[in-house]
């Protein structure tokens, strides 16, 4: 008898088996062992199970706390406000139209003898304009400064009151004199300091405008544009503000609610110059609204430039 009878038996057992190729149906369905992709019935139940028992575990505990989380939030008033929120007590200065070529961006160029190109302007402001138009339904009051105003009051915006910055007159845009729209970013619960009198930072031309109003309407976010630039400056002799040059106190503040529509100002920029830039800066001013004119961190205005071909 040889004496490595029986040892080759007790390597083969020793090392790992290369394993047996399956095809492709044996790999779906293996008859041999039973199983389907490698799992038997049992397996793949115990995994449905424990599947089932994970996800709705998980979605009863996602469900928990949306339910916390949402009874902490209140529908018609944010959590945080004023300077205990994310956009503060400091309110943007926004125009209008404003186009969605971002490659524009705040120029408004347009030709007034190619009329397709001062039709795209109008369209923007009409539809802008649109909810303005559109005020059935809502509960609104014609509101003036000798009112006694409820806070809850949604007082009417109305647009005949815009003069030559309508759309009638194409809000000037065919006849070379654009109408700009003004309005102030809705902060909720925000209350407006005005000044009833002048300061020295005011414009010469504001200055006026102030005090040659009636005293019980000086109750208003004063506005005012002008040039700019040093350069721009001289050609804003003439321009027109509808229906005031500022947004009346009676609006604010915001309190979400229903059919709220925020005041505009419309500014008419007569006489601009024809085949040059005008680089515009308009600007609001109560109080609370701080200035800054740094193009990093522009604050309490805003900036855009007419150039009529």
């Amino acid at each position: 008898m040889s004496k490595n009878n029986g040892k080759n038996e007790i390597y083969e057992n020793q090392f790992p088996q290369p394993a047996k190729k399956k095809t492709i149906s044996e790999m779906i369905y293996d008859p041999s062992n039973g199983t389907i992709f490698g799992r038997t019935s049992k397996s793949w139940g115990q995994l449905f199970v424990f599947y089932m028992i994970f996800y709705i575990v998980l979605t009863i505990l996602f469900t928990i706390c949306m339910q916390v989380m949402l009874s902490t939030v209140d529908n018609h008033k944010p959590k945080w406000q004023l300077d205990q929120s994310l956009i503060g007590t400091n309110p943007g200065l926004g125009f209008r139209p404003l186009s969605e070529q971002t490659e524009r961006g705040s120029v408004i160029r347009f030709n007034v003898k190619k009329p397709a190109e001062s039709d795209y302007w109008i369209e923007l402001i009409d539809d802008f304009l649109k909810d303005y138009n559109h005020t059935e339904g809502r509960q609104m009051k014609h509101c003036d400064f000798k009112q006694t105003h409820n806070p809850n009051d949604v007082c009417v915006v109305n647009i005949e009151s815009f003069g030559p910055c309508s759309s009638a007159n194409s809000y000037g845009y065919k006849t070379a004199e654009p109408c700009i729209f003004l309005k102030l970013n809705k902060i909720f619960g925000w209350m407006p300091e005005v000044y009833e009198s002048p300061i020295n930072e005011m414009p010469s031309n504001l200055v006026n405008v102030i005090n040659n109003t009636a005293a019980e309407e000086r109750q208003q976010i004063w506005v005012s544009c002008n040039g700019h630039l040093g350069k721009d400056k001289e050609n804003f002799q003439n321009i027109a503000y509808y229906p005031s040059q500022g947004f009346p106190i009676y609006y604010y503040p915001y309190l979400n609610q229903p059919g709220y529509l925020s005041p505009i100002v419309a500014v008419q920029i007569k006489s601009p110059p024809i085949g040059s830039m005008l680089d515009v800066e308009c600007r609001a001013w109560a109080n609370n609204i701080i200035y800054s004119g740094s193009f990093r961190d522009r604050m309490g205005s805003v900036t855009f430039q007419v150039l009529i071909d």
